[in-house]
């Protein structure tokens, strides 16, 4: 998760600009915000805990003035949600002087950099992997952002789309797997140069009427200055990995990806879940927001009506995403309400994007139950999440999924619906619709982890005894 909006713009007001790009970015991250800009001559930071609207007020955003902006969202998954850990993270190196990183990903040898940085002398202030990243650019020797950038990140390895700012350029920088996304656009200003934006999704393009030009290449760096656009290929690999969980749940569904508009391939995979596990009912609902398209197209496929059977509260966050399972059980029973009228005496399919830990889903169920359903079937528009993600998502153990040593039967049972299927991971690939399963990480559903996992950080998340 998180989200990153870089923007190169001179004239133009990049901090706001950059706090509506934000803005389209908010549910990849709800834990803290911050914008750098840059004069060309020096940064100001501003960040702080909360949602945008929350960090950014009119006289905070008045105080950023420049003409390159660096923004971020955060969701936190190495480092605890604490203001010290929000981004964008300054850097102050000894020769190119100042500038700030926002990543978003995760580092799988974060520790093992930081324990060689702490024996040459380096202080922490953070438990943060993006400052791994930030003190290895400040020791790291070259002539310029882009030398330093191609020497530093060759030793990093893990999922990182990151922005950097300077006083005078913004770059954009994407790890050779791709795991997570990263685009870029341009904003067009008649017979003036055009504004150049990078963004994790699509979507905040389109917040401030940038034009989608392509994504940022796995291994690629995009440097924003004066000059227009430059593009260095820094690393290679030899696979594509991305996070297949971006087109199930994480992205918005009007961002695009590999070509590919989410809201569709989304309705495509409640088509392949239809086909693949039917079952008698009176409706179809979704959970909302994030199970709807999938509902919706399983609907179609099996020809049952589509109905509202919840109503959600707009201004309860993403509870997949809080940082404590006390507030993800919270934030479920303050969003969503039924509709009883809708829900009696029906037998109801309710389809969701995922389970992860099956907080939502059991206490779901029995809301529904209460509103008078006699039957609730849950379908799952992904395959079961087995296995911990090591590439920025906040799933620490396998003890915190529930597919992990459980059976479907055994899930069912547990989160007490009448019945409960997922889709193959062939239908989901057939519902992407763009590469091959090899382009992509599935590693939560079958184990198999693009990068090796470095055994301690192994132990750690997979719980096991030493």
């Amino acid at each position: 998760m998180c989200g990153i909006f870089g923007i190169h713009a001179a004239g133009e007001d990049v901090a706001n600009l950059t706090y509506f790009g934000l803005f389209a970015l908010q549910h990849r991250g709800q834990e803290s915000a911050g914008i750098a800009v840059g004069d060309g001559q020096g940064l100001r930071v501003h960040r702080d805990m909360g949602l945008v609207n929350q960090v950014f007020s009119p006289a905070a955003l008045g105080e950023l003035k420049g003409k390159v902006a660096l923004g971020h969202t955060r969701y936190s998954t190495t480092g605890a949600s604490r203001a010290e850990n929000a981004h964008p993270m300054p850097i102050h190196h000894p020769v190119l002087g100042d500038a700030a990183i926002a990543h978003n990903g995760n580092l799988i040898n974060a520790a093992a950099l930081r324990r060689e940085l702490e024996a040459q002398g380096v202080e922490f202030d953070t438990s943060n992997d993006t400052e791994v990243m930030a003190r290895l650019l400040e020791t790291t020797h070259g002539k310029s952002w882009e030398d330093l950038i191609r020497r530093a990140f060759a030793r990093v390895v893990g999922a990182y789309s990151c922005g950097v700012i300077t006083p005078r350029e913004v770059i954009a920088v994407r790890d050779p797997y791709g795991f997570r996304p990263l685009c870029i656009g341009y904003i067009p200003r008649g017979s003036g140069q055009p504004g150049h934006v990078f963004a994790s999704e699509t979507c905040a393009l389109d917040t401030v009427n940038a034009t989608f030009v392509r994504e940022v290449q796995p291994g690629e760096m995009v440097l924003m200055d004066e000059h227009g656009v430059r593009s260095v290929s820094f690393q290679t690999s030899n696979r594509h990995a991305m996070c297949v969980f971006e087109f199930i749940y994480f992205a918005r569904p009007d961002s695009i990806l590999k070509n590919c508009e989410l809201e569709e391939a989304r309705l495509r995979m409640g088509r392949e879940l239809a086909a693949e596990s039917p079952v008698p009912a009176d409706m179809v609902i979704g959970l909302p927001d994030s199970g709807t398209p999938a509902a919706i197209g399983y609907a179609e496929a099996a020809g049952i009506p589509f109905r509202e059977g919840l109503v959600k509260s707009r201004y309860i966050n993403r509870t997949f995403i809080q940082p404590t399972q006390s507030l993800r059980e919270a934030g479920v029973m303050l969003k969503l309400n039924p509709l009883k009228r809708s829900l009696a005496g029906k037998r109801v399919i309710a389809v969701d994007d995922s389970i992860v830990r099956g907080t939502s889903s059991k206490r779901v169920i029995d809301i529904m139950r209460r509103a008078g359903a006699t039957e609730v079937h849950l379908r799952i528009s992904s395959p079961p999440m087995r296995f911990p993600c090591f590439m920025g998502v906040d799933i620490g153990s396998s003890k915190e999924l529930i597919a992990a040593n459980r059976s479907v039967e055994q899930i069912r049972e547990h989160i007490g619906a009448d019945s409960l299927a997922y889709l193959s991971i062939p239908g989901l690939m057939r519902a992407v619709g763009t590469g091959t399963i090899d382009h992509f990480c599935r590693a939560c559903f079958d184990g198999s982890y693009p990068v090796p996992v470095p055994q301690q950080l192994e132990m750690d998340k997979l719980a096991l005894e030493v």
